[in-house]
C-alpha cells in the first residue's frame, strides 16, 4: 500500500503581462493570473491546488517580481517545477524562480513590505513596444510640483480618500497604511513614480498617482493632498489612472530583501 506524501510549500517569483487578464483574483469564465496558475498546478499535483499572491493586482497590472505560493505532494525537484510550469504556461506569464518554504509560509500574511511604479511616457510619440506598460502623456506638467506632491504621501496616514470601494468595507477594516517611500525620477522619456509601503488598498496606487498628475496640471496642491489625508472616510481624491502604467516591482518578506528579479534600479496588505 502506498503512503500518502507530506505536503511541500513552494515559491514561486512570477512575472507577467497584466493586459490580457482580469486581474490576479480568480473569477469564474474570466482569465485571471491565478486562475491560470492553479489550473496549471492542479494539472501537475492531479488534484486541485490553491495558488495564493502577496496581492490582488487589478485588471491590466503588470508585475515584474510578484509572489505566490502552494502547497503540493508531487516530489518533483523545483527546478524542473520551474521549467514545467514555463512550459504549460501562456508567455504572458513567466516563473523566474521556484524555491522550497517553510510550511506555514503565506505570500501575503507574512510580506512586510511592497512596491509599486507608475510609469508615464512623456514623450511626443511612444513607441508600440512600450505601449502595453505605460501612461502616454506627451502634455505639460510641472515635474517641480510633482516631486512635492509625492512627497506628501510619505508616512502612515488614512488613504481611505485614495481606495475604490472593496467588497472588504463592510468589515470595517483600517485604511490606516504606512508609505515608505513616495519619490519620481527620469528615465530618458519616462516619469516614474515609485511607492513602498506597509501594503496597498484597492486602486490606491493609481490614485496616488492620479493626485500627484493633478499637482504636475496645478489643480492640486500638497496642501488639498495633506487635507485628503486628514477628512478620513467618506470624502475621495477623485482622480485615478489608467491600469496598464502600474507595475508591480517587488515584495519583501522578514529577511528585508526584496523579490525583485529584473526591475530597474531607482534613484496591513493587501
Amino acid at each position: 500500500m502506498l503512503t500518502k506524501r507530506e505536503p511541500r510549500r513552494i515559491r514561486l517569483t512570477v512575472a507577467y503581462d497584466g493586459t490580457d487578464f482580469h486581474g490576479w483574483q480568480v473569477q469564474p469564465g474570466l482569465p485571471t493570473i491565478q486562475g491560470k496558475l492553479q489550473e496549471i498546478v492542479s494539472g501537475i499535483e492531479g488534484e486541485p491546488v490553491v495558488v495564493h499572491g502577496s496581492g490582488r493586482t487589478d485588471a491590466g497590472v503588470h508585475a515584474e517580481a510578484q509572489v505566490a505560493a502552494f502547497s503540493i505532494a508531487n516530489p518533483i525537484p523545483v527546478e524542473n517545477l520551474r521549467r514545467a510550469l514555463n512550459r504549460l504556461l501562456p508567455p504572458s506569464i513567466r516563473i523566474l524562480r521556484t524555491e522550497e518554504a517553510a510550511p506555514a509560509f503565506h505570500p501575503r500574511y507574512d510580506a512586510t513590505a511592497k512596491t509599486y511604479e507608475y510609469r508615464l511616457h512623456r514623450g511626443e510619440i511612444c513607441s508600440p513596444f512600450d505601449w502595453r506598460f505605460v501612461q502616454h502623456h506627451p502634455y505639460p506638467l510641472s515635474l517641480e510640483r510633482m516631486i512635492e506632491a509625492a512627497a506628501v504621501f510619505s508616512g502612515e496616514h488614512d488613504f481611505s480618500a485614495f481606495a475604490a470601494a472593496d467588497d472588504r468595507d463592510a468589515e470595517g477594516r483600517s485604511k490606516v497604511r504606512r508609505v515608505f517611500e513616495s519619490t519620481l525620477e527620469t528615465r530618458g522619456p519616462l516619469l516614474c513614480y515609485r511607492v513602498r509601503g506597509s501594503g496597498f488598498l484597492k486602486h490606491m496606487v493609481r490614485n496616488l498617482m492620479g493626485a500627484v498628475m493633478e499637482a504636475g496640471k496645478g489643480n492640486l496642491s500638497p496642501d488639498d493632498i495633506r487635507a485628503l489625508l486628514t477628512t478620513g472616510r467618506g470624502v475621495k481624491c477623485g482622480h485615478s489612472m489608467p491600469a496598464k502604467g502600474l507595475h508591480l516591482i517587488s515584495v519583501e518578506y522578514g529577511s528585508g530583501e526584496p523579490t525583485a528579479l529584473c526591475s530597474p534600479p531607482s534613484a496591513p496588505r493587501r
